[in-house]
């Protein structure tokens, strides 16, 4: 029998990010020689001290069901992360500890929002906010930013998106697609529409320690109080320290929103993976010489490729602030080529150049594609040379 699905499953859209990467290995295990620039996740092991500190947690037992909201260990460990990082002051107990960021992510929006809530989500925007938004039942509402504007929200935009059934802004910066970072003064002006409106802000920070910008990075949370107040901070281990398969975020916030999505944990995943949350602690509090070396390769990468990319016909990126992607305008490309959107681009890049980048509809921008540096440099080298002989046949 068909068994019928949910009417909000129903209304989700698959994770292209996801897809490309799957089909980019399912060709490599066919023997096809393919580049996949679409993953996002750094190309480097998990540092050794992690993975030992891991091995010993399991060698004393420490095997068990812990805490569903996290080990207080690791609560204790982003304490003074977030105060020697960021200069934020929390207790154990605004902290919730997930199966990765995007967990955490879930869990506050479903903590968050009641039916026809609206949340302001910045084009362009990762493909997962608004898919979990929906399946809270709450309403994306996008607000496009563009090239000339560095992607980032402005105040003004911001303010005019607001209705009376807004509850939250989302942030990401450094943000994935962009790699672009909003300036303190940015975040002031939009925190204080915030406050204005009485909106909750979710800063997703998971890039944070990606960042090659001038200017000095910070936490919107940090700026005073009443934004403190009002912000949610969501980080990880993912993309700091190479360890994304662990599945290790968590959120930093008021600690009655915290205690909901304890609520929730208790009956959805009952607590993050024990031995991950042990190799967490190692990774805040370890040495963090290796990361550091993972932060300089990537800002080298960048520097490296951006002039590259530069030189690709049709191609039309804009210089990253963090992360390890580039966001490139590709409306040239396709009025050369004959396509109509970054989805036939990339479709094209994967069956003819075997190149695997990721298109920028899933981000809300079909007229761009995303590449992941993320990878061998060599490699990566390789394929914009596939990507740009592509390009001038």
């Amino acid at each position: 029998m068909d068994i019928p699905l949910s009417e909000r499953v129903k209304k989700v859209a698959p994770s292209p990010t996801l897809a490309i990467t799957a089909k980019a290995k399912q060709m490599k295990q066919e023997g096809i020689d393919v580049i996949g620039l679409g993953a996002g996740e750094p190309d480097f092991n998990t540092p050794q001290n992690i993975i030992d500190a891991a091995i010993r947690s399991m060698e004393a037992g420490l095997t068990k069901y812990t805490p569903s909201t996290g080990i207080p260990e690791l609560k204790e460990a982003i304490v003074k992360k977030l105060a020697r990082d960021q200069g934020l002051s929390y207790e154990t107990n605004q902290i919730f500890v997930g199966t990765g960021a995007k967990h955490v992510l879930y869990s506050v929006f479903q903590a968050l929002l009641n039916p026809g809530d609206e949340v302001i989500v910045p084009v362009p925007y990762w493909v997962t906010y608004p898919e979990q938004i929906k399946l809270a039942l709450g309403v994306p509402v996008f607000v496009e930013t563009g090239f000339e504007q560095d992607f980032k929200l402005s105040a003004a935009d911001f303010e005019q998106a607001i209705t009376s059934k807004t509850k939250a802004v989302v942030l990401n910066s450094p943000n994935n697609p962009t790699g672009m970072c909003y300036t303190k003064e940015e975040l002031l002006q939009i925190g204080r529409i915030a406050v204005k409106h009485n909106l909750v802000i979710v800063s997703d920070e998971i890039y944070e320690k990606l960042y090659y910008g001038q200017e000095e990075i910070c936490s919107i949370a940090s700026l005073n109080q009443d934004l403190y107040a009002r912000t949610v901070v969501i980080n990880g281990v993912s993309k700091a320290y190479s360890m994304t398969g662990w599945r290790i975020g968590y959120a930093a916030a008021d600690a009655q929103l915290i205690a909901g999505m304890g609520k929730l944990a208790d009956h959805l995943t009952s607590n993050p993976t024990a031995n991950a949350q042990y190799a967490a602690v190692e990774a805040y509090e370890g040495s963090q010489t290796v990361p550091e070396q993972m932060y300089q390769a990537f800002e080298e990468r960048m520097e490296k490729f951006y002039p590259e990319i530069e030189q690709i016909p049709g191609f039309r990126p804009k210089k990253p602030d963090g992360a390890f992607y580039f966001f490139i305008n590709v409306e040239e490309a396709l009025q050369m080529k004959g396509f109509t959107s970054g989805d036939e681009l990339a479709a094209a890049l994967l069956e003819q150049a075997k190149v695997a980048v990721i298109p920028g509809s899933g981000f809300g921008m079909p007229e761009y594609i995303r590449l992941s540096y993320a990878t061998d440099p060599e490699l990566f080298g390789a394929a914009l040379v596939r990507i740009k002989e592509f390009m001038e046949n």
